[in-house]
């Protein structure tokens, strides 16, 4: 397992590239032959996203006290 990332910029370009990959997959699928996992893969990528969004927040948090 890898070190948490503290540092804000390295936070904000971890999100980037993640939303980046959500753009991607986004664009890849055809809405005439898209599927329920290709939306439950777009709805995963979310919930990830919103998730490190959550552990970034609550890290900062403790760092400031």
């Amino acid at each position: 397992m890898s070190n948490p990332i503290t540092d804000k910029n390295k936070q904000v370009n971890y999100l980037k590239e993640r939303l980046q990959i959500f753009v991607e997959v986004l664009d890849a699928i055809d809405p005439e032959t898209a599927d329920i996992e290709d939306i439950d893969r777009l709805i995963q990528i979310i919930d990830d996203v919103e998730e490190k969004m959550d552990q970034f927040n609550h890290r900062n948090d403790s760092t400031k006290e």
